[in-house]
């Protein structure tokens, strides 16, 4: 019986080996150091953040430490979200495991500030797809109108939140999957085409930002929520469709 025994048990256990590499795969590293201003709703952020991963069977750590961000850490993450950061927060040994992580395919999501993060870091610019530039004053009410194929696509939903204007249109070099509707409010710079949220592949990994999530109470929005869900899908590679 132990010759037929052993084989089976050594079957068994080397089958175990790829679950355990997926699972370890299946983790989402959740950013939320800032060097300027800090949001209040981070906490907010990372709540919602980790309730619909795990809806997704994906495990959310979070961070404030730049020191996480090198080959042997980012390797354990399918997804790295930068969720309301700000300023510079990664140093040039940090930027280059960032950079490696992308390129290996790994998958980026950025939330609200992330736009405000690493001005001087040119790749993280066209890995986000736009700088922020400014904003109206307060919480003012718009309409975002979501898209696909440069084209409006299903119902447009309301939004209270701080809308951001961006220093370039990404659109040239994105899939925009939202724009808000500057009629609506005041302080708008970008005119009728005003993208709020979209994705891209870039550098061998992929990117989804919406520059949404600057209010805590945004976060119990069904319509935001689901514009997340998304985000996290398409960013950890599980969805084609970013919006």
């Amino acid at each position: 019986m132990r010759p037929i025994v052993l084989p089976i048990l050594l079957a068994m256990c080397l089958s175990t080996v790829p679950a355990a590499v997926a699972a370890a795969s299946e983790r989402v590293l959740v950013f939320t150091h800032t060097a300027k201003f800090r949001h209040d709703s981070i906490p907010t952020a990372v709540s919602t953040l980790r309730l619909l991963a795990e809806r997704e069977r994906l495990t959310v750590d979070q961070s404030e430490n730049p020191a996480d961000f090198n080959d042997a850490n980012l390797a354990r993450y399918r997804v790295v979200v930068f969720a309301n950061t700000t300023g510079d927060v990664l140093d040039a040994t940090q930027q280059q495991a960032m950079q490696a992580f992308i390129r290996g395919g790994g998958g980026f999501m950025g939330v609200h500030s992330a736009a405000d993060t690493e001005y001087e870091w040119p790749w993280y610019g066209q890995l986000v797809g736009a700088y922020f530039k400014n904003h109206p004053e307060g919480l003012q009410f718009s309409r975002v109108q979501p898209e696909r194929d440069g084209k409006a696509h299903g119902n447009a939903w309301p939004v209270r939140d701080e809308l951001y204007n961006y220093r370039s249109n990404p659109r040239p070099a994105v899939q925009v999957i939202a724009t808000v509707d500057e009629r609506l409010y005041q302080g708008g710079t970008m005119g009728a085409d005003h993208p709020i949220a979209w994705c891209h592949a870039f550098d061998g990994g992929r990117s989804w930002y919406t520059g949404l999530g600057h209010d805590a109470a945004l976060y119990r929005n069904r319509d935001f929520q689901a514009q997340l869900r998304q985000g996290l899908l398409y960013a950890a590679g599980r969805s084609p469709a970013c919006g």
